[in-house]
């Protein structure tokens, strides 16, 4: 996956993050739900001051700082993953898109809009799915896609 792709994934996570975002706010108002499918899935729009669970509530400075290390991380882990590990590639750029798009939202306001409302499930949104899916795919590379050999080389 050439970096054009992944840079091309990564912007592209941002601005429907961001545009459904935007969309939300501007139709919604605070803690207004609409229900989808009654009971199971709303779209619940809610002003998150913290992370996921609601912990680390208002530590803007931290979780824009985490981002940026995300993102930094992300950068340099592009470097040194070969291109044909395509998965690794994808999910780092799907990450760092999601890193990006709910640090525009702490940048902007102090808090990450969130509208995704599975009930059972703290509210989401897609800079979350984004990260969350992302991390699953490094995660599923390097169990199941990088040959034993090829990690023992580079751990010694």
């Amino acid at each position: 996956m050439s970096m054009f792709l992944v840079a091309l994934i990564t912007i592209t996570t941002i601005i429907i993050d961001q545009t459904v975002k935007y969309y939300v706010q501007s139709q919604m108002l605070p803690g207004q739900s609409i229900p989808v499918i009654e009971g199971i899935f709303h779209i619940t729009y809610i002003l998150n001051p913290g992370a996921a669970f609601g912990v680390l509530e208002n530590q803007t400075i931290f979780f824009v700082t985490v981002a940026f290390l995300m993102l930094g991380i992300s950068i340099y882990f592009f470097s040194q993953i070969p291109q044909h590990y395509r998965l690794m590639r994808f999910g780092l750029s799907l990450m760092a898109g999601g890193a990006v798009g709910n640090v525009i939202d702490r940048v902007k306001a102090g808090v990450v809009v969130d509208f995704f409302d599975f009930r059972i499930w703290p509210v989401f949104n897609i800079a979350d799915m984004a990260i969350v899916t992302g991390v699953s795919c490094i995660i599923y590379s390097i169990i199941f896609l990088i040959p034993r050999s090829e990690l023992k080389e580079k751990n010694g």
